[in-house]
């Protein structure tokens, strides 16, 4: 790779990764080039852009430089917005999702069990937004439903597998404390 491509290459990730518009003095200072070698970069990259259709532009908008986003993917980027758009995940949520992560395969009636609450529209929740999922059914009288991590989850958190999660080891308190908190002297006394 050449001189000119490597810097366009290098230039176009710091723009990627900038949440402000970013001053061409700034970059050429960056870089080590001439502010007026630095336009040059930019306004390529920017005319690269547009010649190869792609889904970004490069665009000099207050006082700087900014990748956005092509003016014709609008309708398709406001649906995945508006799909990813959904609330952030409750406490009872989240309490529930590590249990289900850490305890599956798992029935609703043990996850009430250790949540102390019955867990039936929290577990709809998880269900709908497909981080949890039926995996099978028990055993046991009544056969009930068992439940457990999609795919999904582990995408979102950024994990290849379920053994990638943390060790519980390492946050739960030792023997002393546990006795403290269960005799309601609490963890510090």
């Amino acid at each position: 790779m050449n001189e000119e491509s490597s810097l366009g290459r290098y230039l176009e990730a710091v723009l990627f990764i900038a949440d402000e518009p970013v001053p061409t003095l700034d970059l050429a200072v960056l870089f080590e080039v001439t502010a007026a070698r630095m336009q040059q970069q930019l306004e390529r990259l920017a005319q690269d852009l547009k010649d190869a259709g792609r889904g970004v532009v490069l665009r000099q908008v207050a006082g700087g430089w900014r990748l956005a986003t092509h003016p014709d993917t609008a309708e398709f980027l406001e649906r995945f917005v508006g799909e990813q758009r959904r609330s952030r995940l409750s406490r009872a949520a989240l309490e529930t999702l590590a249990i289900i992560a850490y305890r599956q395969p798992i029935s609703r009636g043990q996850l009430a069990e250790i949540r102390g609450v019955s867990c039936d529209g929290v577990l709809r929740n998880l269900l709908s937004r497909g981080v949890v999922t039926e995996v099978s059914r028990d055993a046991g009288p009544g056969r009930a439903i068992l439940y457990g991590t999609t795919p999904v989850l582990l995408e979102r958190l950024g994990l290849d597998n379920l053994s990638d999660l943390p060790s519980l080891a390492d946050y739960m308190p030792d023997g002393i404390t546990v006795q403290k908190m269960e005799s309601g002297l609490g963890p510090g006394l």
